[in-house]
Formats: C-alpha cells, structure tokens, sequence
C-alpha cells in the first residue's frame, strides 16, 4: 500500500507552503497531506492593522485566534489527522522546524498511528527542552537580536507571539531573508513572506515534551539536514541526531542531506520530494 506523507510545518507557517513540495511528491505517485495547526492557515488572524497603512499601535493589541493553544492542542490535533490517514495505509509523518516539537508529542503518544517519522531540520528534543537548547553554543550563530526586531506587542499580554512580517523596514527584510532563505532570490524571499502569518502560540514545551524511548523511539526515524539553515544551524541539526540515537541506539536515524537554507527546500522542492520518496521506499513491504 501506498504510504501517506503528512506533513507539519513550522512557527509562523502553515500548509501553504508546502503546495509546491505536495506537486512534486504527487508527480512522483505519492499521497500527501499538508496539515494546518490550531489557528493556522484560514484559522490564522489578520487584523485590520495588519493590513497597508499598518498600523502597529493597533497591530501591538488586537487580539489573535491563536492565543491559549498549547503544544498538547497541536499534538491532539495532529494525532486527529494521523488516525484518519491510517485508515488508508502506511503513514509516513514530516516535519519542519518546530513542528518537530508537535510530531514529537504525537510519537511520543501514538507511536501505533506512525510507520516513520521524518524530521526536516527539526526540533526534536531528548536532553533538553526547546527553550534551554537556544542557550546552547550550537546556536550562539543565530541572529537573535535581528528577528526579535519584529516582533509587535507585549507577547505576555497578548498571549501569544506577533512578528510584522509585512514591514518595510530593510534592516528587519534583510533579518529574515538571512534567517529562511539566504540562497534564494530577492522576489523569491518576498513571495515566501507573504506566506507567513502574524501569530504563533507560546508553548515550546517543557522537559516533559521531550522525546521517550519506550514510544518514540519505538518509531523507525529519519533526519534531513539542511546545510545552509541559520536558523536551526547544522550544528545543532547534528546534535539533535546524536542525542536521538544514543537515546535509542538500536533504532538510528536514517540520515539524509540536501544544499538548503531553512526554507529553500520548500521553494525548489524536487530534490526534497525525491529525498522522501526514498525515505519511503524504506518501508517494510507488509507495511
């Protein structure tokens, strides 16, 4: 049987962007689904203020869908997806910067709904929480300072995260095209932003979040590193292998390589599609 690709993405993202990798996947006789977390997607909110003339004042309070969902929300959502694509055959989960945090609770939880687990320069957590491995010297290369610039509003108070990602100011555009797509063109960078959404949840997890080997690590996995990513830097990629297989020595990671930035593997996505289709290929055939 044929598996299904369900595919998670990141913070800030939704299933859009991964329109053009579902194209090639589908060329090459694959199911796919794009998954849309809690409040994202057509759940996302744009406010008014968010709209041109911005007007950052009223963008710094108005308030988001998206506030009080939590990672255990995303989890239970996602697992909801994984019981219907189950239905029909193998499924292979994917994800993408932090959505490896919700993948990994979902492995974490229902390690029966999964035939492989896919990390794409993931966050998938073992020796720490997400939060603590930023202070990590795997990640001292991240410019920080440079996408806090953005951000709008008291997240506190709001209760969620707001990034303006619809600003003009060129030191910020230069931020994040360093950030997600340095190896891409200017036009190509500006389509990709306005892909992105205002709003992202506050829960990065807890120690608790983290993944268990007596489910997750029940799971066959692979890692695609990205080598050009500044934003999880390959450092940290490689770190988060190490620590995943001296977690479960006798289950690895199936390791994988692409020339990408974070994002560049989603706007040319031939060479990822080819990637998980191999992936797939390691499929038990009773599968």
């Amino acid at each position: 049987m044929q598996p299904t690709f369900v595919l998670v993405h990141g913070a800030f993202a939704n299933s859009f962007s991964f329109a053009p990798l579902q194209a090639e996947l589908g060329l090459l006789g694959h199911c796919s689904v794009a998954v849309d977390l809690p409040g994202h997607g057509f759940a996302a909110t744009y406010s008014r203020a968010y709209q041109a003339p911005q007007d950052l004042e009223g963008l710094a309070t108005a308030p988001g869908a998206i506030k009080g969902v939590t990672l255990a929300d995303n989890a239970a959502y996602l697992i909801g997806i994984l019981e219907r694509a189950k239905r029909n055959g193998p499924v292979v989960l994917v994800s993408h910067s932090r959505g490896g945090m919700t993948a990994t609770v979902a492995a974490n939880q229902r390690p029966d709904l999964i035939d492989r687990l896919v990390y794409v320069s993931a966050w998938c957590p073992v020796d720490l929480d997400v939060g603590a491995y930023y202070a990590e010297p795997e990640m001292a290369t991240v410019d920080a300072k440079g996408l806090a610039s953005a951000m709008v509003g008291n997240p506190v108070e709001l209760g969620l995260l707001r990034s303006n990602f619809r600003t003009a100011d060129p030191g910020v555009l230069t931020a994040f095209k360093a950030a997600f797509l340095s190896d891409g063109t200017d036009e190509e960078f500006m389509a990709l932003l306005n892909t992105f959404q205002p709003d992202e949840n506050l829960d990065a997890g807890t120690p608790d979040d983290r993944a268990e080997a007596h489910t997750w690590g029940r799971i066959p996995k692979s890692y695609v590193r990205l080598t050009e990513d500044t934003s999880v830097p390959l450092a940290m990629q490689d770190r988060m292998i190490r620590e995943g297989d001296a977690l479960t020595p006798e289950n690895p990671y199936d390791v994988r390589t692409l020339t990408s930035s974070h994002l560049k593997w989603l706007v040319e996505p031939a060479p990822a599609a080819r990637v998980l289709g191999e992936i797939a290929a390691l499929l038990p055939a009773d599968s």
